[in-house]
């Protein structure tokens, strides 16, 4: 059995300097386990924590524990008494060991291996189905993160898309993507959504990559646009396409609220009830009894269809191929909603109408850039605060949201036990 574990030891993790002794399974704690004795290899000297340098031995500590990646569900543990050295630089010290991290009482080796488990599950999850502990498997994310942001590729970056996800009652976390062709993933977040974080971000992004940006998608958050055009100065600015159809969503619920509340103040029969997603979801979205509904409502003479008519004709912007015919056609919508007479649609004209050019932007986007991927990316988020059921911080957040979708890079040792 020995000689077996030592040789898948030898071949995944063979260190220079150590040699793995007595290996015996044991129980503590009513808990199988297997215990891994390593020692320096006679004539060895240790390496120095603070410089890295060879040095002498001065004396041994208190065995210490290394919980490794787990064999068959059984625990293993690296056992081992780290040697204080004499370095002539950095006077008495504790050595570096190739498979620790500091204090960590995870190896390297387990740590990796617990972090690419969770870009797959939540870590509860992961700590539950390894018989580990939730600290334990955010110390390796974020250890696998800390590792990851000091390596990430950051060149060839031309498009990028602002927007921020709402994670907690009251709280916002804003979030920068790449949304280049080639890759798509999450380069920066902060917590809250105010014009100090955005400059935050160009300030970490720096300012000759800024310059080179050619795309940035956003939303029509004044902030936003202006520390765009302050930063981006060659970046052409799109608004997003998701963000113009919440608008319109919005603006029809807000039509059809008054209006509810109009005819049950007349006492009159509320057809509007319970017609809420039959008005906002995409027809081809709708329910069979979504559309019953819809059917019924299009039959009355009601504001809150003549919003929704307005909102149905607006779809046909996207389907325009000329710049030229489309800032047309949003002429004539603008002067249709302004003549409707409700004052969410007349709003939503009035916005459209001051950012116009960069509405059209998008024509000149579209085939060059995924338009949609900060929507998905966002979603991507969302399905992470779910899966977790929530984060009691945003920096528990940040680093589990740098982790499933930043796309960072791994050592070698992350791909050995997994």
């Amino acid at each position: 059995m020995q000689l077996k574990l030592k040789t898948l030891l030898n071949l995944k993790e063979r260190y220079s300097g150590f040699v793995y002794k007595d290996i015996r399974l044991k129980t503590k704690k009513g808990q199988k386990r297997i215990e891994i004795k390593v020692s320096p290899r006679k004539g060895s000297q240790g390496t120095c924590s603070g410089c890295n340098k060879k040095c002498p031995g001065y004396d041994r500590l208190s065995e210490r524990e290394f919980l490794h990646v787990p064999l068959w569900g059984i625990v293993v543990v690296l056992l081992y008494c780290m040697r204080r050295l004499q370095c002539p630089q950095c006077g008495v010290i504790v050595e570096s060991v190739p498979w620790g991290c500091g204090k960590s009482p995870l190896t390297k080796g387990y740590a990796w291996f617990l972090s690419e488990w969770a870009k797959l599950l939540s870590m509860q999850e992961v700590a539950r189905q390894f018989k580990s502990t939730w600290h334990h498997v955010f110390t390796a994310v974020s250890m696998a993160v800390a590792w990851g942001r000091e390596r990430m590729e950051m060149t060839n970056i031309t498009a990028i898309g602002v927007d921020e996800i709402h994670w907690a009652k009251g709280s916002f976390m804003t979030l920068v993507y790449q949304i280049d062709n080639h890759c798509k993933r999450l380069l920066w977040c902060r917590e809250a959504r105010t014009e100090k974080t955005i400059n935050e971000f160009f300030s970490w992004f720096g300012k000759d990559r800024s310059l080179l940006l050619k795309f940035v998608c956003s939303d029509m958050w004044k902030p936003y646009l202006k520390a765009i055009a302050t930063y981006s100065t060659n970046a052409l600015n799109v608004l997003d396409r998701f963000h113009i159809a919440q608008k319109l969503s919005e603006a029809i619920d807000k039509v059809r609220a008054s209006e509810t509340k109009s005819l049950v103040a007349k006492g009159k029969e509320v057809i509007l009830k319970h017609s809420r997603w039959a008005l906002l979801k995409r027809p081809e979205n709708l329910t069979d009894n979504q559309k019953i509904k819809l059917k019924d409502l299009l039959s009355c003479n009601l504001k809150t269809i003549r919003a929704y008519l307005l909102k149905e004709h607006f779809d046909n912007f996207w389907g325009y191929t000329s710049a030229t015919w489309a800032g047309k056609f949003l002429d004539e919508w603008c002067a249709k909603a302004m003549r409707s007479k409700l004052e969410p649609m007349k709003k939503v004209a009035r916005t459209i109408q001051s950012h116009k050019q960069l509405i059209l932007n998008w024509f000149e986007a579209k085939n060059v850039i995924s338009l949609g991927a900060v929507e998905g990316q966002n979603n991507k988020a969302k399905v992470v605060i779910r899966k977790s059921y929530g984060f009691k911080t945003a920096e528990i957040l940040k680093i589990s949201l740098y982790h499933k979708l930043g796309k960072l890079p791994v050592p070698i040792l992350a791909h050995k036990y997994f």
